[in-house]
C-alpha cells in the first residue's frame, strides 16, 4: 500500500475512535446521560443551521463563478 492509501485508513480509524469513545463514555457514566441528551438536542439545531449556512455560501460562490 502506498502512503496516500494508508493515510485514508488512519483517518477512518481516527474517525471511528472519535465516534465510539464518547458514546461509550456517556453510557458508562450514567449521571452524564441527561446532560449529554440536552447538549445533543441543542447541538443538532446548531449543526443543521451551520450546514444550511455552508450550503448557502457554496451556492452564492457558485453564482459568482
Amino acid at each position: 500500500m502506498n502512503k496516500k492509501n494508508m493515510n485514508k485508513w488512519i483517518e477512518i480509524l481516527l474517525g471511528l475512535i472519535f465516534i465510539i469513545v464518547p458514546i461509550v463514555a456517556a453510557l458508562q457514566y450514567a449521571s452524564w446521560g441527561a446532560a449529554v441528551i440536552t447538549v445533543l438536542k441543542g447541538g443538532v439545531i446548531i449543526g443543521v443551521v451551520m450546514i444550511g449556512l455552508l450550503f448557502l455560501l457554496l451556492g452564492i460562490s457558485d453564482l459568482k463563478g
